[in-house]
């Protein structure tokens, strides 16, 4: 390690090794005992080396768990058309949906309104995971009017894509009328499905899209994991 501190020296190369992929976004580095043993040094020189690469924001550590790399923030603009492949094809992301849930239902009250909607009328959900380069940043439901829209679940089902869902039951456009912003904190379901610490920070947004005439076509939820994503607000065409 030539003349340089002990600790700098595998801060350096620690930091090394997560820029050349070797440790991935989200990945968990060797105990402090094992690195101190790989790098012959004490736990306390190592310890160190990772409060400096903590404080540039390379890692952080999660109590009880240990030390992790960190995710880089994917930019999620938020307009009037909010496109999730588009928005990550933009920043150089590799988009990707995973669908946990589909279903008809009768819709809940918020739904309803949202949708403008009578009581007890049908809706379509949807309930999916979406990652970004193969890491999930968020998990969410969008509810459709299904009588509007009555073969959406088997589009969604075939492309994983609200956007070519509509296109496929005719709504070849849609825009964003309004969205809220919630901090929150992760409940045991969604840390266990954004891979976080229980408690770990989240940001909700809940939107509706409508088409051109201004009628409601979703109503929809997205718990973002607060570390991985930076949400940016401003208007679009």
């Amino acid at each position: 390690m030539g003349r340089s501190p002990l600790w700098t020296a595998i801060r350096d190369r620690l930091s090394e090794e997560i820029a050349d992929g070797h440790y991935a976004p989200g990945d968990k580095l060797p105990t402090e005992a094992k690195l101190a043993e790989r790098f012959g040094v004490n736990r306390h020189t190592v310890r160190r080396a990772l409060a400096d690469l903590a404080e540039t924001g390379t890692i952080h550590a999660r109590r009880g768990a240990g030390v992790f790399v960190r995710h880089r923030p994917t930019p999620y603009p938020i307009g009037r058309r909010v496109r999730f492949h588009q928005n990550l094809t933009a920043a150089g992301r590799v988009p990707e949906k995973r669908i946990l849930h589909l279903e008809t239902r009768a819709a809940g009250p918020d739904e309803a309104e949202a949708l403008s909607l009578d009581d007890g009328a049908e809706v379509h959900v949807y309930e999916g995971l979406s990652l970004s380069d193969g890491a999930p940043i968020a998990l969410f439901r969008s509810v459709f009017p299904a009588a509007r829209f009555p073969q959406m679940l088997r589009a969604l089902q075939a492309t994983q894509s609200v956007t070519q869902a509509f296109k496929a039951n005719g709504l070849d456009d849609y825009t964003r009328a309004r969205t809220t912003i919630t901090a929150k904190t992760a409940s045991p379901t969604l840390a266990t499905h954004l891979h976080l610490p229980g408690g770990a920070a989240i940001l909700r947004t809940v939107g509706v899209n409508v088409d051109a005439a201004g009628r409601p076509v979703e109503y929809g939820r997205t718990w973002f994991a607060g570390d991985r994503v930076a949400l940016t607000l401003g208007e679009d065409g």
